[in-house]
C-alpha cells in the first residue's frame, strides 16, 4: 500500500479509482464495511482501491476544545486500512484551507487530484465549508465531476449503529466486551516505554510503563489481562492503568504492563498491547506483600483468559 501526504502527490496514472471518504479514527467494523465496499469496487475494475483520511481531526482545526479523544493511532489506522485491501492510503492534514471550501470545491479539487470512478462514504460524512456537504450532496453532484457515489448504511449492533462516538463511550465506561466486538479486535493502546520507579522488579513483578496522553481514549482504572506485541513477538501479560495507589497515589494516571516470562530491556522502544478482558477495578493494598498475593492471581487469572 502507498501512503501520500500531500494530494499533490498522488501519483498518476492510478487506474479507475473507487475511493473511501471518512475520518476512520478507530477503523471500527462500520468504516471497515465503508472501506471494504471501495475495495470490492476497484477489484471489480481492476482498479484502484484507496482511502482518503485527514491525518488530524477537523475540530482540531475548527474547534479545538471540541476535539475528541483518539481511538487508534496513526500508524494502527494504516495498518488495518492496509489488511483491508487498500492501494493507496491519502492520509492528509485537514487545515484551515480546505475547511473553508465548498462542497463542489471540495470535489472539483477530488476530481483533480484523484479522478475517481467510485466514491463510498457512510452515513454520518460531511464536508466542504460547515460541513454543508453530505452523502446527498455526492450523489446529486456524482456525475458532473465523474463518478458514482454510495453511501453505505450504518452496521448496527444491539439496535444502534455503530459509530466512533459510541466507542469512545464504551471504552470510558469500561465496556471492553462491546468495545472490542464494535472495533472487530481488540482495542489497542502503542506507546513509548518510559522509565519509572522500578518498584515491580523489587516485588517480581518488573513493568514496562507507559505514559497516557490526555487525548488518548482510554478506559477506566483497573487491571486487564492484555496481549502484548514487542516488535514483531506476541505476548501475554496483564496491564494496570491508574496512579498506583499502594506506593504513589495522586499521581498521574499511567499504564503498566507486566509481560509474562519476559526479561528484555526494552526502554524506549514502542510496544502494542491489546485489552482482551478486564480483571478487576483499582485497588490500594495495605502493604506490598498483599499487593503480590493479588497480583499472582491476577496472573494466573490472565493466563487462563489469554490461553
Amino acid at each position: 500500500m502507498r501512503v501520500i501526504k500531500d494530494l499533490k502527490d498522488i501519483p498518476m496514472g492510478c487506474p479507475r479509482i473507487s475511493v473511501a471518504l471518512g475520518m476512520f479514527d478507530g477503523v471500527h467494523i462500520g468504516h471497515q464495511s465503508i472501506i471494504r465496499h471501495a475495495v470490492e469496487l476497484a477489484r471489480t475494475e481492476r482498479g484502484t482501491a484507496a482511502v482518503l483520511t485527514f491525518s488530524n481531526h477537523p475540530l482540531s482545526v475548527l474547534a479545538p476544545e471540541r476535539q475528541p479523544l483518539s481511538i487508534g493511532c496513526p500508524a494502527l489506522r494504516r495498518e488495518i486500512v492496509q489488511e483491508l485491501g487498500v492501494d493507496l492510503l491519502v492520509d492528509i492534514p485537514f487545515s484551515k484551507e480546505l475547511s473553508v471550501l465548498s462542497p463542489e470545491d471540495f470535489l472539483r479539487l477530488l476530481q483533480e487530484r484523484m479522478a475517481p470512478v467510485h466514491v463510498v462514504t457512510g452515513p454520518n460524512f460531511t464536508f466542504g465549508f460547515e460541513g454543508k456537504g453530505t452523502g446527498k450532496t455526492l450523489m446529486e453532484h456524482g456525475r458532473e465531476f465523474g463518478f458514482t457515489a454510495e453511501v453505505c448504511p450504518a452496521v448496527m449492533r444491539h439496535e444502534r449503529p455503530v459509530s466512533s462516538t459510541r466507542v469512545r463511550i464504551l471504552i470510558a465506561e469500561g465496556r471492553l466486551a462491546l468495545v472490542n466486538e464494535f472495533l472487530g479486535r481488540c482495542f489497542v493502546y502503542r506507546g513509548q516505554v518510559v522509565h519509572g520507579d522500578e518498584r515491580g522488579r523489587t516485588i517480581g513483578f518488573p513493568t514496562a510503563n507507559l505514559e497516557i496522553p490526555e487525548t488518548q481514549a482510554m478506559l477506566p482504572k483497573g487491571a486487564y489481562a492484555v496481549r502484548v506485541r514487542v516488535g514483531d513477538e506476541p505476548y501475554i501479560g496483564m496491564a494496570n492503568i491508574g496512579n498506583n495507589p499502594t506506593f504513589a497515589g495522586e499521581r498521574k494516571i499511567r499504564m503498566e504492563v507486566h509481560i509474562d516470562r519476559f526479561a528484555q530491556d526494552i526502554y524506549d522502544e514502542f510496544i502494542e498491547v491489546g485489552f482482551v478482558e478486564r480483571l478487576r477495578g483499582e485497588q490500594k493494598f495495605d502493604s506490598a506483600e498483599m499487593l503480590v498475593g493479588q497480583l499472582k492471581q491476577d496472573l494466573e487469572n490472565a493466563r487462563r483468559i489469554l490461553a
